[in-house]
């Protein structure tokens, strides 16, 4: 009798397996008529919230609103159909406020468009090496200081349009931007400081009592109704932006030599880390809402698509976001086609809500980004890490100190190499 051979071990699965994305793998294994409706309710939902915030991060990164919209339809959409999340929602963050504003001031918003494309390919390259699995490693201290920073630096931002102050040009830096709203207090606006707290107020309420509600849609056209009705005399996105159009603009490839891209490389880097890191963040949070795991370097692959593309319809960086894709979960989401469909609805919303766009009070704009500071700070765990080991305490100070004083490509080299640093020294 033949002897009976030892089974071999069951193979690994392919290399190419890593970048499926979730949308083929969602599809394989059933999709039918209630997994298409419970997508398209969660994407409704999230398109709804979406909708003021992408225009409110268009401006506050020193571009437009329809820029912000731009980047939520068409962003959005690739991030969703080739990432490797199921429930991941793409688009314009708070933590590219400050980096995107940054850009622009220096080398212009076509500088900033050829930056996202470099980010862009850094992505692929960083996903296609396999690097998605070593952002979970960078030290929670340099995350929560930088973090941290970015929220002070956005509430920073908002702080004119919140007041009404007349400023000629608000400067980049965090100190001479204080001192010129020191230089200007005599310009406030009552009209726009009791529109821009009121509805601070309210959304703060809003978080608190009705968690569920669409608050910063709610916020603001109820902001803009109270204008309308009261006639006071704000300014709104058609006073200062004019008419958002009403379609995606057409793709085009900026004249790529007409660019440093030495000079732009360390702002691409920054964009790039940022895109990494808080897509991956955000898929490990829905991980462990949902049960399930994503694809870490197909993720980090669809973000340079998106970002690319982004970039080609003249938008902004975009990366996963954080809130938004909880609030896809907590809707009912099953698979990527919720947050295709949330580009759908926001494309729908673009063509077909445009023109009153244009009423919508700044004031209350800034008050939904100074929520939106206020709910990434993660102020508790600032605070928790004080009473950290010594060394923690020095990356986390470190960290968040060049990130408002100095630059945060800086915060983000000096943060990581300290934690290093600090950490090979423990285990000597």
């Amino acid at each position: 009798m033949t002897p009976e051979l030892p089974q071999s071990p069951t193979a690994p699965p392919p290399a190419w397996h890593l970048y499926v994305p979730k949308l083929i793998t969602s599809l394989r294994e059933g999709y039918g008529l209630a997994d298409f409706r419970a997508d398209a309710v969660s994407g409704l939902t999230v398109a709804i919230i979406a909708l003021p915030l992408a225009m409110a991060l268009g401006i506050a990164s020193g571009t437009t609103p329809e820029k912000g919209l731009v980047t939520a339809v068409v962003a959005g959409f690739l991030i969703s159909a080739l990432g490797g999340s199921r429930v991941q929602i793409g688009g314009p963050t708070g933590a590219f406020v400050v980096v995107v504003f940054n850009v622009i001031q220096a080398h212009g918003y076509e500088g900033l468009i050829v930056a996202t494309l470099m980010a862009g390919i850094m992505l692929i390259v960083a996903g296609l090496a396999r690097l998605g699995t070593w952002i979970k490693y960078i030290p929670t201290p340099a995350v929560t200081g930088f973090t941290f920073g970015i929220a002070v630096l956005i509430f920073s931002s908002q702080v004119a349009d919140l007041f009404g102050l007349h400023l000629a040009s608000a400067p980049a830096d965090f100190i001479p931007k204080w001192e010129s709203y020191w230089r200007a207090r005599e310009t406030i606006s009552l009209n726009a400081t009791a529109m821009g707290l009121s509805i601070l107020a309210l959304l703060i309420l809003q978080r608190r009592y009705a968690p569920r509600w669409p608050g910063f849609l709610i916020a603001v056209v109820g902001a803009s109704l109270a204008a309308a009705a009261l006639q006071l005399p704000l300014d709104t996105i058609g006073s200062r932006f004019g008419e958002i159009p009403r379609a995606l603009p057409t793709p085009s490839l900026p004249d790529l030599s007409l660019y440093g891209l030495v000079d732009l490389f360390p702002s691409a880097f920054t964009i790039a880390f940022l895109a990494g890191f808080e897509s991956l963040l955000s898929a490990v949070i829905a991980d462990g809402m949902t049960g399930r795991r994503h694809r870490s370097n197909c993720e980090l692959v669809a973000q340079g698509v998106a970002n690319i593309a982004s970039a080609l319809f003249g938008g902004m960086p975009a990366t996963g976001a954080i809130a938004r894709t909880a609030t896809n979960i907590r809707a009912g989401a099953r698979t990527p086609v919720s947050g295709i469909l949330h580009a759908v609805f926001l494309l729908i919303f673009m063509l077909l809500l445009a023109p009153l766009a244009g009423y919508v009070p700044l004031a209350s704009l800034a008050a939904v980004l100074v929520m939106v500071a206020l709910n990434m700070s993660e102020a508790e765990r600032f605070a928790d890490l004080f009473a950290a080991p010594l060394g923690d305490r020095l990356v986390l100070v470190t960290t968040f100190g060049l990130t408002v004083l100095v630059d945060l490509t800086v915060a983000i080299q000096v943060g990581v190499v300290l934690a290093s640093v600090l950490s090979f020294r423990k285990k000597l």
